[in-house]
């Protein structure tokens, strides 16, 4: 056994193959994810490397990342040999890279396209279990003033306050505005109620001089625009 459990220790393979070497010796990118991860937990269990291990965590959610950044530290720890300490220490990598995402879209401060508007969102509400609805308020040079989230928890014209809405954009100087909400589905059909209420705060911009641009549903990995669809 004690033969055995050496030979699973990542020690004893080559320095290639060791994914903190490799690292240092090619660089990050030459590393894949379950080498990537296996430097975050550091070892495995008895029966497997912390690759190997890695890799079967990975497979548990499709080898998709952001589906693996889901997970909640109890569910990490059903696995052999991850234990409450490496759950959290992969939790943590895994969200410093979402607001990693979310500090370069919020550069790209003008909006020039519906695909624009969906790298700012998305890592906001683009993973979220339930819906938000936001208004994005731009001034005359189309760049991003500010952004507020108006409801959370499910669209309807009721839960969406248009006057807070227009006295937001009259504060801010806002010539023009962006909606936009998730539906954690992953439907980008637009409902009666999404058309509904956008036609609603179109109709009140409008007696301010202001435009309502574009509504976009945001999902995990695509999007809908209102105004590429041109039924705004």
């Amino acid at each position: 056994m004690g033969e055995q459990s050496q030979g699973f220790s990542i020690k004893n393979w080559a320095v290639d193959d060791r994914p903190r070497e490799k690292l240092l010796r090619k660089g990050k990118l030459a590393l894949s994810d379950s080498e990537l991860i296996a430097i975050l937990i550091g070892s495995g269990n008895r029966k497997e490397t912390a690759v190997e291990l890695s890799k079967r965590i990975l497979a548990s959610t499709q080898n998709n990342l952001s589906e693996l950044g889901k997970l909640s530290v109890n569910q990490l720890c059903k696995f052999n040999g991850i234990g409450e300490a490496k759950a959290i220490t992969i939790i943590a990598a895994l969200e410093l890279g979402r607001r990693r995402r979310l500090e370069n879209a919020l550069e790209r401060t003008k909006i020039t396209s519906s695909r624009s508007v969906f790298e700012l969102m998305q890592p906001i509400i683009g993973e979220l279990p339930h819906e938000e609805f936001w208004i994005i308020y731009l001034n005359n040079s189309n760049k991003v003033i500010d952004k507020l989230q108006l409801s959370k928890g499910g669209i309807t014209g009721t839960l969406v306050d248009v006057r807070l809405t227009l006295k937001k954009a009259l504060e801010l100087g806002a010539v023009s505005l962006i909606l936009a909400h998730n539906h954690p589905s992953g439907t980008l059909k637009p409902s009666m109620a999404d058309k509904n209420l956008t036609q609603k705060l179109k109709t009140a911009s409008e007696s301010l001089d202001i435009k309502v641009l574009d509504h976009i549903i945001v999902t995990e990995m695509s999007y809908f625009s209102f105004a590429d669809e041109a039924i705004l």
